[in-house]
């Protein structure tokens, strides 16, 4: 049975994204994003898989560095001091964190009172797998070269602290796993609170996830991985909702929001980003990898009731998508379950510009992949997922997918290889991870009054 819609009120005002920020091998601004989105062109690269005579498709962040990252991103001279000293050291999700937590909490300009009364949110689990696998090896060989320091890094808790201090940020703190719906979950559990006044905001942090050798492995022995072969195009590895999809392409990506009421961000005059409407979340109940296509469909509807929309509402949905052939066909159907009925048609969907063919006759909304330009997020996808889609609403614009030539249905509303621009309103955004767990979000732009 459905919940029941909530008053109109709340889709009227939503909870205010005030600001973002993100990490990306191609993108280390929201505005740098932007511009990836709008020109459609996958950042994915060959990447040689140490210790293993493997080339697999990813977007990593090789060689990033925390005190290039403050010279070019941070004006205040005592905030890059504390980031150094707290982060310097630090594993790289600990290390990315900071750096988008600090940029989103200088966007919203919290002064030091607000920042202490700001709880955090940590999005992911099981961080800094490639850091515990090198500390590991470096222990096998010569115990004595085990750190004191490693008491912080081998936990996921670390990122949490750090961030606070780095932020000044003091109220609730959470760290929340839910593998590749991390992100997502993280978002609704920071707006559940605010909504419900047991937080005046929540910072929202998603830390890259540093994978090592060993689960890269298993994604190829899975498959849902394939390798580059030798002259082949790492770029068109992911190619979500194709017949011709392969598998995943993993990315190191960090992002960081910061929500309130909307009248909190207008006080300080900042004009939102946009609006969290509603969400929805479901589980499957079972063990494994293998998607469903009914808890895909009672988190969309969840998330739709809950801040009383209808299919018809939603203009644009950013898939979870990931490429691989399971999982495009089980979302693939469930989107044609919630969305495909006869009669459903998109408010405003007009002023198109798209070359697939036949794509702008079907009837629902705009339905895109963001991991097929920036690559699969792991536990910060959700995330910075939803901060590509407000860009999009934003905007006016749903960004191409490319290499999508063949979609794997006809009665979805695909975007293919050409950025599609219309007047967009609301958008729905999925994130679905292993062992069955599934997350929807409804979003809204900034000042606009749902449907």
């Amino acid at each position: 049975m459905s919940p029941s819609p909530v008053p109109d009120r709340r889709c009227r005002t939503g909870i205010a994204v005030t600001s973002a920020a993100v990490l990306h091998p191609a993108a280390a601004t929201v505005t740098e994003l932007d511009r990836v989105l709008r020109r459609g062109e996958p950042t994915l690269r060959p990447t040689p898989l140490p210790g293993a005579e493997l080339v697999v498709p990813a977007a990593h962040l090789d060689g990033f560095d925390l005190r290039s990252w403050a010279r070019s991103h941070c004006a205040d001279p005592h905030s890059r001091d504390r980031l150094r000293r707290v982060a310097g050291r630090a594993t790289l999700p600990v290390r990315t964190a900071c750096c988008v937590a600090l940029a989103a909490c200088t966007a919203a300009r919290l002064t030091d009172a607000e920042a202490r009364d700001t709880s955090v949110v940590i999005a992911g689990n099981n961080l800094a797998l490639g850091h515990q696998s090198r500390a590991a090896a470096a222990y096998a060989a010569d115990p004595s070269t085990v750190r004191a320091g490693h008491l912080l890094d081998c936990f996921d808790t670390d990122a949490l602290g750090a961030v606070g201090e780095v932020t000044g940020c003091g109220g609730e703190g959470w760290p929340i796993g839910g593998s590749s719906a991390a992100g997502a979950l993280a978002l609704i559990h920071a707006t559940r609170m605010v909504a419900a006044g047991q937080a005046p905001r929540c910072l929202v942090v998603a830390p890259v996830n540093d994978l090592s050798p060993v689960e890269i492995g298993a994604f190829v022995k899975a498959g849902a991985m394939t390798p580059v072969t030798a002259g082949g195009d790492a770029t068109a590895a992911c190619r979500p909702f194709d017949e011709s999809h392969d598998g995943i392409a993993v990315a190191q990506v960090a992002a960081a929001v910061l929500i309130e009421p909307a009248s909190e961000a207008h006080r300080r005059g900042i004009r939102p980003l946009g609006r969290i409407l509603g969400s929805g979340t479901s589980t499957d109940g079972r063990r494994g990898t293998r998607p469903d296509t009914d808890g895909q469909v009672r988190a969309m509807r969840t998330a739709l009731s809950d801040c009383g929309l209808a299919p018809s509402d939603i203009d644009y949905v950013n898939a979870h998508a990931t490429g691989s052939a399971v999982g495009d066909d089980s979302e693939a159907a469930a989107l044609a379950e919630v969305f495909g009925a006869a009669g459903q048609t998109v408010a405003g969907s007009t002023a198109v510009e798209s070359t697939a063919a036949g794509s702008a006759d079907v009837e629902g909304p705009w339905v895109n992949s963001t991991k097929a330009l920036l690559g699969h997020g792991l536990g910060a996808a959700g995330l910075v997922e939803a901060v590509a889609t407000l860009l999009q609403l934003t905007g006016g614009y749903c960004h191409a997918n490319p290499h999508l030539a063949k979609p794997v249905r006809s009665d979805l509303r695909f975007v293919t290889d050409t950025i599609t621009r219309a007047p967009l309103r609301t958008a729905l955004s999925n994130s679905f991870a292993f062992s069955g767990i599934n997350a929807s979000l409804v979003l809204g732009r900034a000042e606009e009054d749902c449907p």
